[in-house]
This record gives C-alpha cells, structure tokens and sequence, in this order.
C-alpha cells in the first residue's frame, strides 16, 4: 500500500467513528427526552409546537438555585430539552393579548414561582440550550404559573379550545402548570 492510500484509509476510519459517535450520542439523548409534537386545529386555523419531553427523576425542576433546582426561577429555558422548542401557525394569533404574525418560532419561558414571561424568537432552527439572540424576540410577554397537588413526571404541552377562536397552550411538568392564552 503506498502512503496515499493509508492516509485515505485512516482518514475514513476517522471520518466513521465520529458519525457512529455523533449518531449514539443524539439516540441515547432522546431517549431520556423523546421528541414530541403538539398539534391544534380549529376550523382553518393550525399550530403546532415541536418539542423535547425530560422526565422529573426525583429531582427538584423548579426552585432557587440554592435548593439545586434543575430550572432555576428568573433563569432562561428552552422550554422542553435538547433542540430549541419551536411553535408554528397559520394565521396571525394574539397571544396574551399582543400579535404576532403567522410563521415559526423559537419558543422559550423564564420560569418563576407565581408567573413565567413566554418568548417566541424569529431564530429558529437552534439546539435549544444556548440562549437565543434576545434582539430577535417578536413577543415577551408573562402568564400565571399555578401550582397543583398531583406532579407531572414527564414534560407535557397540550392545546385545549376555550371558547370561540381562542385555545390556551398548557406547559405541565412537576407540580407546575402554565397556561397561555391564544386567540385566532
């Protein structure tokens, strides 16, 4: 074998270990936060939301940073895990009472104990732990958070109808639950 082919050779083998390496990272990965998809529809109007579902393994989610809380009140989430949450509709929606026209976005909350601000963020297409560039944010806005009795092991964001033309997006995870008011 002259020096041209071992060099080609080694190149290959390195070029494999590194994609069977990336390719067990993410698989493992999302096996401890599967991929999940949120879908509403109402009529012609569609929104959905691509995210990460972590479980709570016994550990405290959210709290103080001085209680080792994974999610530390006043801190940026990207609400879900790995990829950056992102959300998507049709039609232009009035989300807490402010609007925003239709497209995808990058969703992300800054959890605290009585009331969490909700983003969207028109930088999409980002693994999520990273913050985004906070100049891109076309909605900050913050809901009520509630506490209940009963915990949620594994995060959860549903769609519900509240009436005409309005539904509410519900973050649930622990004994945390957010609920944000969308109109169509």
């Amino acid at each position: 074998m002259n020096l041209k082919k071992i060099i080609i050779y080694i190149v290959l083998v390195i070029v494999l270990v590194g994609v069977g390496f990336m390719a067990y990272l993410m698989l493992t990965t999302r096996s401890h936060s599967p991929a999940d998809r949120m879908e509403f529809s109402d009529g012609d109007f569609q929104l959905s939301i691509d995210y990460c579902r972590p479980f709570k393994k016994d550990r405290l989610i959210f709290g103080d940073e001085s209680e080792n809380a994974l999610l530390v009140y006043g801190k940026y989430w990207r609400t879900g895990a790995n990829e950056a949450t992102e959300i998507e509709f049709n039609k232009p929606v009035s989300i807490n009472g402010q609007n925003v026209v239709s497209g995808r976005y990058r969703l992300y909350t800054i959890p605290d104990k009585t009331e969490w601000t909700v983003a969207l963020n028109s930088e999409i297409g980002k693994w999520g732990y990273g913050e985004p560039d906070y100049d891109l944010d076309v909605l900050v806005t913050k809901v009520p958070a509630s506490q209940s009795s009963s915990i949620v092991e594994q995060f959860t964001i549903t769609g519900s109808l509240t009436g005409d033309n309005s539904m509410e997006i519900v973050l649930s995870w622990d004994k945390t639950e957010v609920k944000i008011p969308v109109k169509y």
